[in-house]
């Protein structure tokens, strides 16, 4: 998932793609109450917006500090054990588990973290994690871009 994504200096890139993050600050901030006034004060379309502002973020200083992980594991003991201890080996914090009731022997577990001292990629931690015994896949669901949390 972030093999997706770029840094790209905005100098080398159109115009209407800042304008697009100008327009969806005013939406965010309320300082618009709709669409169509938002790019109107910046100077952009209604279709320019909705094609990209899915797609641009401008990075903070916590780009990517929050993410969400989701698990499938056996139910068997000491499995999710492992996995906190790996994601305290590699400087996550811990901000919501949710594990569901086990299901024809597995497990469907969601965490929230906060990887602002992640001492690897976040790609690298799914490597690890998924290389468990008794993981049987590990997704990224949501991940902190900017000031919006991207779902995906």
């Amino acid at each position: 998932m972030i093999k997706d994504y770029l840094i790209v200096n905005k100098k080398i890139l159109p115009d209407y793609y800042s304008k697009v993050v100008e327009a969806r600050i005013l939406m965010e901030s309320s300082q618009c109450k709709s669409v169509s006034d938002a790019v109107k004060k910046v100077g952009i379309s209604r279709s320019t917006y909705y094609k990209y502002k899915d797609y641009i973020f401008t990075p903070s200083e916590n780009y990517g500090r929050k993410f969400t992980l989701s698990f499938k594991l056996d139910d068997q003991p000491g499995i999710l054990s492992n996995i906190l201890n790996i994601l305290r080996d590699h400087q996550t914090s811990i901000i919501t588990i949710h594990q569901d009731i086990p299901i024809n022997q597995a497990a469907i577990v969601i965490v929230t973290l906060d990887g602002k001292d992640l001492v690897l990629t976040i790609d690298e931690l799914m490597a690890l994690l998924e290389a468990l015994d008794g993981v049987h896949g590990v997704h990224l669901i949501a991940m902190e871009s900017g000031r919006r949390l991207t779902i995906n």
